[in-house]
């Protein structure tokens, strides 16, 4: 049987002013824990009211959220200015500006010439001479929107790409994938189980090749080791020694490319 979640919406008064959340009760949550989603804000999470000690929390949520306060402002700020850059670059409309592979691309959207007209649209990768271009031509009778054409085509790419680094690195940890599948996951980039099943964001394309692979051998390491420690560390850093840039470049740009198709 799934598990319950109940989600509100409560403000907190801070000492640097309200504070608008989303406060989750989930039955596995053990204390309080704040994350910022980048479409939906602060979220708290705790335990269920049915928790002994936990069905009124206001007063300790609030003295929470209070000594966590500079973070919490300082990355709502920094996601109000990611949120202001990417409204700049112009949505999904023709001339807008969209990150692939870890470099900004200018959308080219035409009707696609014949003999391609009445197929199917297509898009392509080109050198234009303001930089790369992601090139539309549009098929009449189109009913996609442009959000999802996009997503279908970098869906496509980023399957090739986790198969090469998978392909590239699996054998040299000496491990072997039951299955690798594309989701779109909220919080992170990919996980693994323990019978060998790995998933990875589709929007990890978007984000520089070193970036991908990065997490790709990540999740293999989980394969031979499922924890954290120095052991796993060690495997991950012998395939590639500037993971925690990569890793620091993903957290960067995380609102970024979790953002990335909204029009």
């Amino acid at each position: 049987m799934a598990q319950r979640v109940e989600q509100t919406i409560a403000e907190f008064s801070l000492p640097g002013g309200p504070l608008r959340c989303v406060v989750r009760r989930h039955p596995r949550s053990r204390g309080l824990r704040v994350t910022i989603d980048p479409q939906r804000g602060p979220v708290v999470s705790l335990p269920p009211a049915s928790r002994r000690g936990w069905a009124r929390p206001e007063d300790r949520v609030r003295d929470f959220l209070a000594e966590r306060e500079p973070w919490l402002r300082r990355h709502l700020a920094r996601l109000d200015r990611d949120r202001a850059m990417l409204a700049a670059r112009g949505g999904l409309a023709d001339g807008a500006v969209i990150r692939y592979r870890g470099e900004l691309h200018r959308l080219r959207i035409a009707a696609a010439p014949p003999p391609a007209s009445g197929r199917r649209s297509t898009i392509g990768r080109e050198g234009g001479d303001d930089g790369d271009e992601l090139a539309i031509g549009l098929a009449p009778g189109e009913r996609r929107s442009m959000a999802r054409l996009l997503e279908a085509w970098f869906r496509e790419r980023a399957a090739e790409a986790i198969e090469r680094a998978v392909a590239l690195h699996a054998d040299a940890l000496g491990v072997r994938p039951a299955k690798v599948a594309l989701r779109d996951p909220r919080t992170r980039w990919a996980s693994a189980t323990r019978n060998g099943s790995l998933s990875f964001s589709w929007r990890l394309v978007l984000a520089p090749p070193e970036a991908l692979e990065t997490v790709v051998v990540h999740e293999l390491a989980h394969l031979r080791v499922f924890g954290h420690g120095p052991r796993f560390w060690a495997l991950v850093a012998d395939r590639r020694p500037d993971h925690a840039d990569w890793r620091r470049w993903l957290r960067r740009h995380s609102h970024e490319l979790h953002a990335a198709l909204v029009g």
